[in-house]
């Protein structure tokens, strides 16, 4: 499975960015995706994941402002974010894990989000 994201970039303190991560390749096999993030000195921390089914869950800190979803049709997973903060700076990276006997992860090279104060 390979992962390319798009969508990161600079914003001011309580503006909106949409990150996508479109799939390709064995994609019948992906049974989950997500969102890590890493900031500057600090440990990558997972943002949000999401099922096949639809099933979604978060992090605290960007609940209520951050939404994951997917669209089957384009093999594409979203990550809407609202009322961003200066904390949310961090490169987020998407990841997809299979299942075909064995369970793998793949992961997209990452995006840069900024939000200034």
């Amino acid at each position: 499975v390979q992962l390319v994201e798009s969508g990161g970039g600079l914003v001011q303190a309580g503006g909106s960015l949409r990150l996508s991560c479109a799939a390709s390749g064995s994609v019948f096999a992906i049974v989950a995706m997500g969102w890590y993030r890493q900031a500057p000195g600090k440990q990558r921390e997972l943002v949000a994941h999401i099922t096949n089914g639809d099933s979604t869950n978060y992090v605290d800190s960007v609940k209520g402002r951050f939404t994951v979803s997917r669209d089957y049709g384009k093999n594409t997973m979203y990550l809407q974010m609202n009322s961003l903060k200066p904390e949310d700076t961090a490169v987020y990276y998407c990841y997809a894990d299979t299942y075909i006997v064995v369970t793998e992860r793949y992961w997209g090279q990452g995006t840069q989000v900024t939000v200034s104060s």
